[in-house]
């Protein structure tokens, strides 16, 4: 698990190469064993369990927001926060996107049952065998690697970086900086990423992605 955990953090430093500052890949990195192109064999734990309980993350945060009034903030939402709404086809093109995060239900004492952003700015890049999606812009932003999975799903596995960070920690460092989700596409270039059981605030982060252009 060591050795597959910290490929993956190599990949995900050279995923912010072009803009950000960060450590040289060491030239091994180009020989890491077949195995590591799996979801399973890189996910930590705690994330194994986050995407085997997806669909019990997403009722529990439908039914929190509804219980907090926001049931047309959800119904407003339509496929975007449907749970069965996954089309074949899940790959992302690499590219520009608009990017937009919806949070549903809550932790703790927070009466916010639904917080929808605004729009930034993501991208999706080829990435040793694999694409990239990096959160480029707003206050909390995602980075990490899409694993092929089956025919309705890929896997995300990443960090959060926050604030004005310039380089993402490594994946598997911090239990509350690892995210790991469920990349599907819900109609015509539109995909969302659904990250279950998040670290911070909500019960269900879902990102929307549609191509910039």
């Amino acid at each position: 698990m060591g050795r597959t955990i910290w490929v993956l953090a190599v990949a995900l430093s050279a995923t912010l190469g072009a803009c950000r500052t960060v450590p040289p890949v060491p030239p091994s990195a180009a020989d890491a064993p077949p195995e590591t192109g799996t979801w399973r064999a890189t996910a930590t734990d705690q994330d194994q369990e986050r995407i085997r309980n997806w669909h019990k993350s997403w009722q529990a945060a439908l039914a929190d927001a509804r219980a907090k009034g926001n049931g047309a903030d959800i119904d407003r939402e339509g496929v975007l926060l449907q749970p069965m709404a996954a089309l074949p086809n899940p790959h992302l093109p690499a590219g520009d996107y608009r990017c937009r995060t919806v949070k549903v239900g809550a932790q703790g004492r927070s009466t916010l049952g639904y917080v929808g952003y605004g729009w930034f700015r993501c991208r999706i890049a080829p990435e040793q065998g694999l694409s990239s999606l990096t959160k480029l812009s707003g206050s909390q932003r995602p980075v990490g690697l899409i694993f092929p999975d089956n025919l309705k799903r890929q896997i995300f596995l990443g960090t959060l970086e926050l604030g004005d960070e310039k380089m993402a920690v490594n994946y598997g460092s911090d239990r509350m900086r690892d995210m790991a989700g469920l990349v599907e596409r819900i109609g015509n270039n539109r995909w969302r990423l659904v990250l279950p059981a998040p670290a911070y605030e909500s019960l269900l982060d879902v990102i929307e992605l549609v191509p910039a252009d």
